[in-house]
């Protein structure tokens, strides 16, 4: 799932908080980074759009504080020998907000929605294991012809095309929550405001206002309403960093999920236990158009990325909050060892002069061409101040930088929509614990995620085997020859592994590190 960043935040008018009256009872304040593009489930793909996605929708299964998949609207499962057909009960109180139960033809019809070509989800690939959605999406089969099956009110079938080893997993993700029929066929494209939104989860959008607020309240009809301790969540883009750490000292927010890397050691020392450092599912890369000369050329990317002293990032520019990143695909998943660069212990001498030689093949580098780049990112100091230590490393090359900076959402919107760019940030969060997660952001037909516009017909093929394997031994493998591939024509700079970093107040209750970094609010509550 891609990262988010900033845009200036300020509040102003009637949600001007004050540290008197922000933290009302009940009410829980989460900084959010950015503003969602929508609020519809299938036309996201944010961390920050999930993250309030996940409070208003339920799944038929949905992570717990731990991020542990456990059932949601499904209460039980099982799948064919052949790990191909999978069966989901649904729980018979599960109800949509205005009081509709829902059931499972209600998962049919939204799955069949995010696989309609005119739906237009950019995300709706992330779902191709399911039987027949790859050529639905493309317009080459009906959405009736999608291997999911409501086989009576309760119980839900799902036909994938091959066993796929983390689908359960898969479908905690935003692209398999349910959509209220009746809601979008009268409303449109209006379903997602705030009085026709019908939604399932444990709260229920009360007001949506850009660069201001999101408001969410319980939702009375959930099957756990008599659990759910908090009576709403205000959702803030605080996409400035350091004006949300002032925020949470004041006491105007309980929570927030980035900090200014500037003043880390700063809130180290000051906040102490209320900065949550964890290890975190993702990694930050900077995406190269490889249609565009000279990035057209491996040798040039592969040198651009030789010489990024990726320790100095991590340590200095981002407070040791993270990792340099030698592979693409993060480590820590099971049974799957990264392909990390050839290059990867090789000394920063060496590297340099590895570069040099390249540059010096392609025509360039110091005593040959100039090569002059544009690197885009978005509103962030950190990411600003990524960008400009990496053209510092450049320059000694005879590369020459310029920077642009756009709001997180004309950033992302522009990358997707295959605008005209050189080089520009780009960060994935890891939705399922599996490789195939990153890897296929490079597959040649991932429109909506392949920023790069990379085309490699071997490492398609390797994906598609992988798919395809049963095997998991022999899939990682194939997984592995593929991000192979990929790290000897670097499409992608692999900069950074994440590390989650939080501020959560001694106030609120049952907030859980974990890997994916996802914090239901339905867990957590507020001390007297």
């Amino acid at each position: 799932m891609f990262m988010h960043s900033i845009r200036a935040f300020t509040l102003a008018g009637a949600i001007a908080l004050t540290a008197s009256t922000a933290l009302a009872q009940g009410t829980l304040h989460r900084g959010n980074s950015a503003d969602p593009e929508t609020l519809d489930p299938h036309k996201t793909s944010t961390v920050y759009e999930a993250n309030i996605l996940r409070d208003l929708y339920e799944g038929l299964v949905i992570h717990d504080a731990s991020a542990k998949v456990i059932g949601g609207v499904a209460t039980s499962w099982s799948a064919s020998a052949d790990g191909t057909v999978w069966t989901f009960k649904l729980r018979s109180d599960a109800k949509w907000s205005n009081g509709d139960p829902v059931t499972a033809a209600d998962f049919v019809y939204s799955l069949q929605r995010i696989m309609t070509p005119a739906t237009g989800a950019k995300y709706a690939n992330i779902l191709y294991p399911i039987k027949n959605a790859e050529k639905i999406n493309k317009g080459e089969l009906k959405p009736e012809d999608l291997g999911v099956k409501a086989i009576d009110p309760l119980t839900l079938e799902i036909t994938l095309e091959s066993a796929t080893p983390y689908f359960l997993e898969l479908l905690t993700h935003q692209t398999g929550l349910p959509v209220h029929k009746a809601s979008i066929e009268k409303f449109g494209a209006d379903f997602v405001k705030p009085d026709n939104k019908v939604s399932n989860g444990p709260f229920k959008l009360a007001e949506n206002v850009p660069s201001s607020h999101i408001k969410l309240v319980k939702n009375a009809a959930h099957y756990e309403a008599a659990k759910v301790k908090l009576d709403a969540i205000m959702f803030y883009p605080t996409e400035d960093r350091s004006a949300a750490l002032r925020r949470f000292q004041a006491g105007e927010l309980h929570m927030n999920d980035d900090v200014p890397t500037e003043q880390i050691k700063f809130i180290r020392e000051t906040l102490k236990d209320q900065f949550r450092v964890a290890p975190y599912l993702g990694t930050y890369y900077f995406p190269i158009n490889t249609k565009k000369a000279p990035f057209n050329d491996a040798r040039v990317r592969n040198a651009l990325s030789m010489v990024i002293d990726r320790e100095f990032l991590a340590e200095e520019i981002w407070g040791g909050t993270m990792v340099p990143a030698y592979s693409f695909v993060p480590p820590g998943m099971d049974g799957y060892e990264p392909a990390y660069f050839s290059w990867k212990d090789k000394s920063p001498a060496e590297r340099e002069e590895m570069a040099a030689k390249l540059l010096k093949d392609a025509g360039y580098g110091p005593g040959g061409k100039p090569i002059k780049l544009e690197i885009r990112y978005n509103t962030s100091e950190n990411h600003k101040k990524t960008s400009i230590a990496i053209a510092d490393m450049w320059k000694p090359f005879n590369v020459e930088v310029s920077l642009l900076n756009t709001d997180t959402k004309t950033h992302y919107a522009h990358l997707r929509d295959k605008g005209d760019y050189d080089i520009a940030r780009a960060g994935w969060i890891g939705d399922y614990g599996d490789p195939q997660n990153f890897l296929f952001l490079m597959e040649s037909d991932n429109s909506g995620f392949n920023y790069a516009n990379w085309t490699n017909a071997e490492f398609d093929k390797l994906m598609d085997m992988a798919a395809a394997e049963n095997d998991l031994a022999k899939r990682a493998g194939l997984l592995q020859k593929a991000e192979a591939i990929a790290n000897a024509e670097e499409p992608n700079l692999s900069l950074l592994y994440y590390a989650s970093k939080n501020l959560v107040s001694p106030k609120v209750e049952g907030w859980v590190s974990n890997l994916k970094d996802v914090h239901p609010s339905r867990y957590l509550s507020l001390k007297p």
